[in-house]
């Protein structure tokens, strides 16, 4: 839905990504689309150094595992641009520089310095060993499936949807005669035959809808300004237009792509979704029993804790 004519206002997410305080950026969502998907690195390529010097070197599997801190969302979007690696692979470099020469220094004697070493290697075997365990108890693609075909019918009522509607429309931002004329003017030229998602791409005022031909996908009652709402649900043949619509945003001329009556999702619509949802359950039920069975055998030492929690509360 384009957040133009939404009820209530838009709240744009910004995904920035800091790597090693380089203020790599996301790439935008054009961007990402044109992307090709990061994939994992045979093994010749990720061990070849991509920096080095004084005796250190930094691979495509540092890459890949300073890669892990990044949203999985934009990671690709990252790791398929040149600049982006080079910039990773150089920070990585001064990291590596600066941690050979505190172990000179024999700052890794220091006892806090030893224990966040020692939590940063048990974080990172840890989380290896949890993806090992992830994959021995995720359950494959056809058993899901199986699953999910019976959580959809044990469960009806939780994919109910209202009546909806999937239109396309046309902004003419602008609340003065000239703006209402020349939506009467867009108005006629739809009705002649002219091309709406062309004529969107280059008039609309709505620059996000625009780029997709005026398409505003799928909506329920309550989601758009009452006046563009009642227009939109008024419409009941594909292919229809409204008139020229008023709202607080200027003047719309609204189609009809699509009306979906209330009723109940079809299972091939939700079906990737349920999918991806029983198969983390399957897993995240696994880490949480082997991470019971491990914790019954770990005893707290009260007096110590007690000790320790006195000590902070002391400081300022």
């Amino acid at each position: 839905m384009t957040v133009s004519i939404q009820r209530m206002s838009a709240v744009s997410l910004v995904l920035a990504v800091s790597l090693l305080g380089s203020g790599v950026q996301a790439a935008d969502k054009s961007a990402k689309a044109a992307q090709p998907a990061a994939q994992p690195l045979a093994e010749p390529a990720a061990s070849a150094a991509l920096v080095e010097g004084k005796g250190l070197a930094i691979t495509g599997f540092d890459i890949q595992a300073d890669a892990q801190r990044i949203p999985p969302e934009v990671r690709n979007s990252i790791l398929v641009r040149p600049t982006n690696v080079q910039r990773m692979a150089s920070d990585l470099f001064v990291f590596r520089s600066m941690a050979q020469m505190a172990h000179e220094q024999g700052l890794d004697r220091d006892p806090k310095v030893k224990a966040a070493m020692q939590v940063a290697r048990d974080r990172a075997l840890a989380e290896a060993w949890m993806a090992a365990l992830d994959e021995k108890n995720r359950p494959d693609a056809a058993s899901a499936e199986k699953q999910a075909r019976s959580l959809y019918l044990a469960k009806p009522e939780r994919f109910k949807v209202d009546e909806s509607v999937h239109v396309r429309h046309i902004l003419i931002g602008g609340k003065d005669a000239d703006a209402r004329a020349a939506a009467d003017k867009l108005l006629e030229e739809l009705k002649g035959g002219a091309d709406f998602a062309a004529l969107a791409k280059e008039r609309s005022s709505d620059k996000g809808s625009g780029a997709r031909g005026g398409d505003l996908g799928f909506f329920e009652r309550g989601r758009m300004v009452p006046e563009f709402e009642k227009a939109a649900f008024a419409l009941k043949q594909p292919g229809e237009l409204s008139g020229v619509v008023e709202s607080q945003f200027g003047f719309h001329v609204i189609q009809l792509v699509e009306l979906r009556p209330a009723g109940t999702k079809p299972f091939e619509e939700v079906r990737d979704e349920l999918v991806k949802e029983i198969q983390a359950s399957a897993t995240q039920n696994a880490r949480s029993v082997a991470a019971e069975k491990i914790r019954k055998d770990a005893k707290t030492n009260d007096a110590a804790v007690e000790a320790f929690v006195s000590g902070n509360t002391s400081k300022p």
